[in-house]
């Protein structure tokens, strides 16, 4: 098998491009992580914000449906363009919303193109290279995302000390400039879907594929745990005093540790069976978390953020090119659609579950996390008694 190094050299030219109109379009994330802040600046409250925020979470949900069916329908090239011309149109009709259930509903368009792209992106990935580089190719484009992530809400928050607007603005452009690179750039990609075939077809084939169902629950499991780190955890660092400086502060050393040190895993990672190291990364980052209701004080706080961005380090490269090494290749699209779907519901449920549970029940709230960390890595290691045999 290739090195790290050696797979890098050989990721083609496309798959670059790919991952730079990514950066752009991550850095550009300008009006998603300041819409709670902006909505209560017009005087909403934190829970009508909060519901805006459900309701880019519901398009989200859509999005990654559509996103895979179109994927396979028009190409990859085609649907990341439409995700960002649409995303960039809907992000300027959001800052001219007026009245609540104006600006939930544009909250809503713009979660349905903002998030359309992510199937196709990594469905083109998997068309683009060979098996033994997607671990190597999903890895950068994770870094892609991180990195835009790590530089882009500090401008966020420059633009908006000046005018809300310019955050908008700022969104729309970076997502329209993705547009055009994906237009003109980027290759079609496969489209595996024929003119005959009725539209639920590729989904009907996924969801009798037991591994890759075996894996989905797996995948819905940890993210349940993934979204409490922006709801329970929060609640947690204040019961023990800390402020939001603190919690700010761990979130960083989770995108410092993934910035730093993912490629380097990853070399080790792709010479691996693929579904011991998303089981590890999936336990991992469960008992991770759940040790979190046993930690006070900033250290052991700090000793959890390691371990469950470790485990998150671990799968979610390997995640990506076991999709697409399981997934017949006309319905590729709709196999990474159903991916993304699992992390859609996760954003919706986790969060509300979770917060209610801690706060009915915090031990029990913390046992859950553990025993779902440990279910899901049962289930990304299990495999059926009998391979599927596609049409």
């Amino acid at each position: 098998m290739p090195t790290f190094r050696e797979n890098l050299r050989l990721l083609p030219r496309p798959a670059w491009i790919l991952f730079g109109g990514t950066f752009i379009n991550r850095f550009g994330t300008f009006v998603m992580p300041f819409l709670v802040i902006y909505m209560t600046r017009l005087g909403y409250t934190p829970a009508q914000a909060g519901i805006a925020v459900s309701a880019y979470g519901a398009g989200h949900l859509i999005a990654s449906m559509v996103g895979g069916d179109l994927a396979d329908r028009i190409g990859r090239r085609y649907t990341i363009a439409i995700s960002m011309f649409g995303s960039a149109a809907s992000m300027v009709a959001l800052s001219q919303a007026e009245g609540y259930f104006a600006i939930l509903a544009c909250t809503f368009v713009v979660g349905v193109f903002g998030e359309l792209y992510r199937p196709a992106a990594q469905a083109l990935i998997s068309d683009l290279v060979a098996p033994e580089q997607r671990v190597t190719a999903f890895g950068i484009y994770r870094m892609a995302i991180n990195l835009g992530f790590a530089f882009g809400p500090a401008t966020a928050g420059f633009l908006a000390d000046n005018s809300f607007l310019y955050l908008f603005l700022g969104d729309a452009v970076t997502s329209f400039a993705y547009g055009i690179v994906a237009l003109f750039a980027l290759p079609h990609g496969l489209r595996g879907q024929t003119k005959d075939e009725r539209a639920t077809e590729g989904i009907r084939v996924a969801l009798r594929d037991p591994l890759f169902v075996r894996f989905l629950l797996a995948t819905l499991c940890v993210t349940w745990i993934e979204f409490q780190i922006h709801s329970t955890l929060p609640l947690h660092i204040a019961a023990q005093g800390f402020g939001t400086q603190t919690y700010g502060l761990l979130m960083s050393l989770n995108g410092a540790m993934i910035v730093i040190f993912e490629l380097g895993i990853i070399a080790w990672t792709q010479r691996m069976p693929q579904q011991p190291m998303i089981a590890i990364g999936y336990g991992l980052s469960g008992i991770g978390f759940a040790l979190t209701g046993l930690a006070y004080g900033i250290p052991a706080l700090t000793a959890t953020v390691v371990i469950w961005t470790i485990g998150e380090m671990i799968y979610a490269p390997v995640a990506g090119a076991f999709v697409a090494g399981i997934a017949p290749e006309r319905y590729r699209g709709r196999y990474m659609g159903l991916w993304v779907m699992s992390w859609s519901a996760g954003m919706l449920l986790g969060p509300a579950l979770g917060t209610l549970l801690y706060q009915s029940n915090e031990p029990l709230y913390w046992s859950t996390i553990a025993a779902m960390g440990c279910v899901g890595a049962a289930l990304a290691l299990s495999k059926p008694a009998q391979p599927l045999t596609t049409p």
